[in-house]
């Protein structure tokens, strides 16, 4: 249902969001100072991330990357085991791409306007928004799920979320209940409301600011919104690796910028074909990435000849490792999980 809304005055609203702000705020670090930098860090981590997962890698790549001209000056290789745990990890080469950016093009200092901060690498209208408004007072609504949420909730709205209109649509109605000023406690106050309170199931609509305001919350229909009609398809996807070893070493390469966990570590996915009578074990691994259900088949080979190990490695550029070198690059989830755990019992196996 979409009301008339355009000749309202809904501004009360977004007064009450920002009264309620200032009182309930969450206690979060990057918070503290709101340096752009580290806004700009902790929406990138946060990104598929819930904050109780994301506060502790946070931390540690605020540590180690203090600031813009820190992450510039880095490898991309450390940029990434920085970011080892938090997956996605175009997100960290892209964080990279951007530092240089801000290095290069705006001499070191972080753009301070919604149009030039979309211009970073990797940095897309809701990142933008939240930077400009939080630390510049750009009056611009952080559109994420949350506002989707939120909104279609207060004004028990139908728009399809997964539209592609529906970021501006959305937009146009913060602006709706957006006040001139302090417009980053504003975007902020719908972030915290939409993690903390009006959750996408069982939300806390006795603890609301806003339930006086939510049409959504009067009408007793909190359930049928937001409402999203496409579901994102999701695709079978067969990997295979070869795990070889020679004693306590085994051989990485890194990938390209291509196809799936670009600039990651993996095992060979070839071998010679006389290779294949040292395969000592094959074991398939299945794991799921936001639009594809993986099946990994990792074959273990255990070769005795430490020439013909080292020539394959030389030959085909090739790493040796053992698994104390292998902690300092970075993998996916699984291959990671299998190199540690060869050797060890499954459970349910008995250790002998």
């Amino acid at each position: 249902m979409k009301t008339n809304k355009q000749n309202a005055d809904f501004l009360h609203i977004g007064k009450k969001l920002i009264k309620w702000y200032e009182s309930n705020a969450r206690e979060l670090p990057w918070r503290e100072n709101q340096h752009p930098y580290n806004i700009w860090i902790s929406e990138i981590v946060l990104q598929q991330t819930q904050v109780k997962q994301g506060l502790g890698h946070y931390l540690r790549f605020i540590d180690r990357f203090p600031t813009v001209k820190e992450l510039h000056h880095a490898s991309e290789d450390e940029v990434l085991l920085y970011w080892k745990g938090l997956g996605y990890y175009s997100r960290a080469i892209n964080l990279h791409k951007a530092a240089h950016q801000v290095v290069e093009d705006f001499g070191g200092e972080f753009p301070n306007h919604y149009q030039d901060i979309l211009k970073l690498k990797g940095v897309g209208k809701y990142t933008a928004a939240a930077i400009a408004s939080i630390c510049f007072e750009e009056k611009v609504p952080a559109v994420d799920g949350n506002f989707y949420r939120v909104l279609s909730r207060i004004f028990a709205d139908d728009f399809d979320i997964s539209s592609s209109k529906a970021f501006g649509y959305f937009s146009d109605l913060a602006l709706l209940i957006m006040p001139d000023d302090k417009p980053g406690e504003f975007n902020q106050a719908i972030m915290d409301i939409g993690s903390e309170i009006c959750k996408p199931k069982n939300p806390i609509c006795s603890e609301c600011p806003l339930n006086d305001d939510c049409l959504a919350f009067e009408t007793g229909r909190i359930s049928e919104f937001p409402v999203k009609t496409k579901k994102a398809k999701v695709s079978d996807l067969s990997l295979k690796y070869f795990f070889v070893k020679f004693k306590n070493q085994f051989l990485i390469k890194q990938r390209g910028n291509d196809f799936i966990w670009k600039k990651l570590y993996e095992f060979p996915t070839s071998i010679p074909s006389e290779w294949e009578d040292f395969i000592i074990n094959s074991k398939i691994i299945n794991h799921k990435l936001t639009h594809k259900n993986l099946a990994i088949e990792i074959n273990t080979i255990e070769l005795d000849s430490k020439k013909e190990f080292e020539k394959f490695a030389s030959d085909n550029e090739f790493l040796i490792v053992d698994e104390k070198q292998a902690d300092e690059k970075s993998f996916p989830k699984p291959l990671e999980n299998f190199y540690k755990n060869v050797g060890k019992p499954e459970i349910g196996e008995l250790p002998f």
